[in-house]
């Protein structure tokens, strides 16, 4: 992984490379996010226009300028695939680093999203080693399920919790 300097760190795989998002990226957050397969578990996080996609990437931005990390773009071949990136949050009145993939269709089942996600708790596990990162998964998404494991998160029970779209099984680094 590189380390490029804190706030506008890039993070580079075998694959990957994963970037900040800028304004050139609101197209691709529309394209991933208003695709009923990428949103399929998530149907909240759907959306239906662009201005809603613009706005997605002003809370985005601002959570970069608030804590100098935030979701990434991830790349492959110089094309766009989708997003992986940690997010501030709260748990159980703790504070946690929720751990975030989305990828277009067109990427899934080549290991892009664990290559990516075990990218994102390794710099969250190197830069931020009190906070746990935590990944929110419905019991039925099997796919994202395995990409939790397989980027070191093990499955927490005792912290499943309601979500937006239905129960969230919570999978952890750690939890004191």
């Amino acid at each position: 992984m590189g380390n490029r300097g804190f706030g506008n760190e890039e993070l580079v795989t075998a694959r990957l490379s994963l970037r900040r998002p800028t304004p050139a990226d609101i197209d691709l957050i529309y394209d991933v996010h208003s695709d009923p397969r990428a949103c399929a578990h998530n149907p909240a996080d759907m959306l239906s226009t662009r201005d809603e996609a613009e706005d997605r990437y002003q809370r985005w931005d601002g959570h970069w300028q608030r804590h100098g990390f935030g979701y990434w773009v991830v790349h492959a071949d110089r094309r766009r695939l989708g997003f992986c990136g940690i997010k501030v949050m709260a748990l159980r009145r703790r504070e946690v680093l929720n751990l975030f993939y989305r990828l277009d269709p067109s990427a899934w089942g080549n290991g892009i999203a664990t290559e990516a996600a075990t990218a994102v708790v390794g710099w969250a596990t190197a830069h931020r080693p009190d906070h746990p990162v935590i990944a929110r998964v419905r019991p039925e998404n099997t796919g994202s399920q395995r990409v939790a494991v397989r980027a070191g998160l093990r499955r927490a029970e005792h912290l499943d919790s309601p979500g937006e779209d239905g129960l969230d099984w919570i999978f952890t680094s750690h939890w004191p």
